[in-house]
């Protein structure tokens, strides 16, 4: 009888390791797919934040410029880890005059304005402007929009020129 019993303990244990290998191996399979998908949204926010901060700085690239002179649309390319790359594309819509007031009294400013910009004939004209990076177009494939908004002084006649 003694020896009855050690041969059917001899099948159930291997039995019971067959089971605690597959029960172990899906536990590290899962795990993997764990941090797979943990490590893919990291990277999805940081080509997003990568993004923002390519359609902020083209956005700045914009506002530094006479933009309101002529307003129109064009493409920006950005370098954002500074290696003579281009990381994305930014499209910058036609800005949009969307307001125009008066300005009555002289704002307090660094710079200097030309004698045709007396405090009677100068306006404060508010601006949007729009900047799209394309999913396709950047090596994350993060799509965003950026919208900024924007004061800027014009005399009358430029204000009339691209304000209606």
């Amino acid at each position: 009888m003694i020896t009855n019993s050690r041969a059917s303990q001899r099948g159930a244990a291997l039995i019971v390791g067959l089971i605690m290998l597959v029960l172990v191996t899906i536990m590290l399979i899962s795990a993997l797919v764990l941090s797979t998908s943990g490590f893919r949204s990291v990277s999805n926010m940081q080509f997003r934040e990568e993004a923002i901060a390519a359609a902020n700085r083209a956005i700045d690239q914009v506002i530094s410029s006479p933009f309101a002179i002529s307003p129109e649309a064009e493409t920006i390319s950005v370098d954002i880890d500074n290696d003579g790359n281009e990381d994305y594309s930014v499209e910058i819509e036609e800005p949009v005059c969307i307001a125009a007031t008066q300005a009555f009294g002289a704002d307090p400013s660094s710079e200097q304005l030309s004698p045709t910009l007396t405090v009677s004939s100068t306006w404060n004209t508010v601006w949007d402007i729009r900047a799209i990076v394309n999913a396709d177009e950047n090596a994350g494939g993060a799509a965003v929009v950026v919208r900024a908004g924007v004061r800027y002084l014009l005399s009358e006649a430029d204000k009339d020129a691209v304000c209606t």
